[in-house]
């Protein structure tokens, strides 16, 4: 592994945060210390906590740091595509997903970025050999890996850890999921952005990565959450598997009437 990036281009890590004013100024400075020429983009959903002040801070006095303040709450998955969109107008090439409160360590981006160079997209898994969490309970992680058991079921996806939120893509991926039709939010989001990279031929690879639980601040983990994915991922498959049936039918070759 080399220790510099250049060859992939610009990379832009986006970090979205609600009340995250425990956790942003020092994940920022381990993102900046891990990958010196990585930008950072803190995408602040109007945290009551004063994160975006803290935020705005950091941006003065680091001109690789940047902040979008956001009208309110909304949501992991629209903080992203808000990241996304702002990166891509930039120009950046590489554009990297990372929780704000340090459960996913920037000292192992280089692994991300490294498999990146022959990946359209690179998973940061927990579930892949070498692949770890540390600090959580035992109802988590069977949550954890029977929700990654059923999406892999449900969708046919050759991923252990389609629901992890440690990600890099190459910016030409991202333009190529469609991303304006992109509805879903929480870990489906993260589940509906693999297959739909999967379904649309891209190289998708997962790099083993320790998973740490939050020291600071309260997860935004909810019931509501999990009953969406489980909803949308058993959805999807159902229309997967009605497209490829209904497929099956018109290449079936037409009977004529001489042959019965």
């Amino acid at each position: 592994m080399t220790d510099t990036f250049a060859d992939l281009g610009p990379i832009l890590v986006i970090i979205p945060t609600y009340d995250e004013r425990e956790n942003v100024a020092r994940i920022t400075g381990r993102v900046r210390a891990a990958v010196p020429e990585a930008h950072v983009l803190i995408a602040d959903d109007n945290s009551p906590d004063g994160t975006g002040a803290i935020a705005d801070e950091l941006a003065a006095a680091d001109d690789h740091v940047h902040v979008m303040h956001r009208l309110g709450k909304e949501g992991l998955a629209a903080a992203y595509m808000a990241g996304f969109a702002w990166g891509l107008e930039r120009g950046y090439e590489v554009l990297v997903e990372m929780d704000a409160d340090g459960s996913h360590q920037p000292e192992q981006l280089p692994l991300l970025l490294d498999a990146l160079r022959e990946a359209d997209l690179v998973l940061g898994s927990r579930w892949v050999p070498g692949g770890e969490v540390v600090n959580w309970p035992r109802s988590r992680e069977l949550l954890s890996r029977g929700g990654n058991l059923y999406t892999r079921m449900a969708l046919d996806l050759e991923l252990m850890d389609a629901t992890g939120g440690y990600r890099a893509f190459r910016a030409q991926t991202l333009r190529d999921l469609h991303l304006h039709d992109v509805a879903s939010q929480g870990y489906c989001f993260q589940v509906d952005m693999a297959r739909r990279a999967l379904r649309s031929g891209k190289r998708v690879v997962e790099v083993p990565i320790t998973f740490v639980e939050r020291e600071h601040g309260t997860s935004k983990m909810s019931g509501s959450i999990v009953r969406e994915a489980l909803w949308r991922v058993t959805v999807w498959g159902g229309q997967e598997r009605t497209a490829r049936v209904r497929a099956a039918v018109r290449r079936r070759p037409a009977r004529t009437a001489a042959g019965g």
